[in-house]
């Protein structure tokens, strides 16, 4: 893969900024899309664990996650675990055969001691690096093998529980007159009104 990908660029134009995070991700999503043999979800078919959390280096992780694999949070089907770590576990909704793409910690490494991260500690915004000092953090990711970048896992079968189906039913606060999603409407005072009205004092 190269800058000049289809995926790479629809994932910088998502995304906002260039930086190796994002592509790591994307690669990571599609190495797990051929280890399970399946396709970019177009619906909800595949489910993405993240184990990324907030406000650490390399969130954007998740950013190239969702453009390789179609999980997006708007359809529900990626999560973020919350552990601090650039690993993915892929899910395929039908078959419950699933796979974990872990980042190689010499690859986090290499990323940790490039110029581009000396930049980001200082607490410029990626966006603002010069693209000279990020390129070849990004071209390294981008052209390295699957089996380089990561420690793919073999295939297994998980016990999936199902989730709830989309709901389509709405209400109208009484109170801040706004529709919210049903099941999400609660009683206050004897009417019907949204979560944000009913936590008001």
């Amino acid at each position: 893969m190269d800058r000049n990908n289809g995926l790479f660029k629809a994932g910088l134009l998502l995304h906002g900024h260039k930086c190796p995070a994002m592509p790591m991700g994307l690669r990571a999503g599609m190495a797990a899309l051929e280890a399970l043999g399946v396709e970019r979800a177009s619906d909800g078919q595949l489910t993405a664990l993240v184990e990324i959390d907030s406000d650490h280096c390399a969130t954007c992780y998740a950013d190239g996650v969702m453009m390789a694999t179609g999980c997006t949070f708007g359809k529900g089907n990626i999560r973020k675990l919350g552990y601090g770590k650039f690993v993915l576990t892929l899910i395929d909704n039908k078959t419950g055969r699933s796979v974990r793409v872990a980042t190689r910690n010499e690859v986090i490494k290499r990323n940790q001691e490039s110029e581009f991260i000396q930049f980001r500690k200082k607490g410029v915004p990626a966006s603002k690096i010069d693209a000279a000092l990020i390129d070849p953090a990004v071209d390294f990711i981008l052209a390295e093998s699957d089996e380089n970048l990561f420690k793919i896992d073999p295939v297994q079968e998980i016990k999936l529980t199902p989730g709830r189906s989309h709901d389509f039913n709405t209400i109208i606060c009484s109170e801040c007159g706004e529709v919210a999603v049903e099941r999400y409407a609660r009683v206050k005072n004897g009417k019907v009104v949204c979560m944000p009205c009913a936590e008001k004092a």
